[in-house]
């Protein structure tokens, strides 16, 4: 199946992109897993404040892609450069909010204390060396409180920021892992389905959140999604990844019957509903990038 007209493969940013730094750039990449081919010819440049949805069937490379941008996971073939750097493990630069992490609901930690969490270093799991040492003193814990007070009001957590975790709302948790993520300030976020097992309404606030930081901080976020629907007014662009090939453009470009025909290599319907969504209809049930987990 020939590329269809409009796709270009090598992606160009949009105009109200154009002037600003460019903190993500990926060179005919690729990444392999074994002999397997995840994907290839990846050619993307996103810009400060950019806000990208990264779309795909499962096992399409979307959760790869994060590790590559964390310097978790090597490139076989291209280059790819962070804020003018190769990626390394550790960058302070870039957060990461992980898949859907359940709290029990006895957990005492409260809100706050999850928040503060992220000036350890532990959105990974682990310290990173060195960054306690930088935080200790008691200067340094007045900043500290007064920065994780600041990302818990950006988010709009103040109200149940002091209780325990475990008896907050999905929407609630999800908000303060997000200040967690934020804590550090960081230039580029990274959330691998952060809207997965909340309701609509959710899913629209954390959306128009994520959004509204984006622009106001310049940060740059990637957000892998499962459904495109809830975050389609608020996104510049899509990165979509299916059979080993990538497509970027803005969701009208890319998300046509067209492009993913081309990109499954298989005839594949795309309807728009009144209201605006998206119905992907025509491949196999275990490629839909919005059906829900089973």
């Amino acid at each position: 199946m020939t590329r269809p007209t409009g796709i270009d493969p090598m992606p160009l940013s949009g105009d109200q992109f154009s002037q600003r730094e460019i903190v993500i750039q990926f060179e005919q990449a690729a990444v392999r897993r074994g002999d397997r081919l995840i994907w290839s010819h990846l050619n993307l440049s996103v810009s400060a404040g950019e806000f990208i949805a990264v779309l795909g069937p499962n096992g399409a490379g979307k959760s790869t892609l994060l590790k590559v941008l964390l310097g978790l996971l090597p490139l076989n073939e291209g280059r790819l450069s962070l804020l003018g750097k190769p990626a390394r493990r550790g960058n302070i630069a870039i957060s990461y909010l992980p898949q859907r992490r359940t709290f029990a609901a006895d957990m005492p930690v409260r809100g706050r204390d999850l928040v503060h969490l992220g000036i350890d270093g532990n959105q990974w799991g682990l310290p990173l060396p060195g960054l306690r040492k930088l935080w200790g003193g008691d200067v340094r814990a007045r900043e500290n409180r007064r920065r994780v007070q600041q990302v818990i009001e950006l988010v709009g957590a103040t109200a149940y920021a002091d209780r325990p975790i475990g008896e907050l709302s999905g929407g609630e948790q999800q908000r303060l892992l997000i200040a967690q993520a934020l804590v550090t300030r960081p230039r580029i976020l990274l959330l691998d389905e952060p809207l997965d097992s909340l309701d609509l309404r959710n899913q629209q606030g954390v959306s128009a959140l994520i959004r509204q930081i984006s622009q106001d901080y310049q940060v740059t976020v990637l957000l892998v999604a499962h459904d495109v629907n809830p975050i389609l007014p608020y996104l510049d662009r899509v990165l979509y990844l299916a059979r080993g090939q990538t497509a970027i453009g803005t969701p009208e470009a890319v998300i046509t019957s067209e492009t993913l025909s081309y990109l499954y290599d298989t005839p594949i319907d795309v309807l728009r509903t009144r209201d605006g969504r998206i119905i992907v209809a025509g491949h196999p049930e275990e490629v839909t990038y919005h059906a829900h987990h089973h």
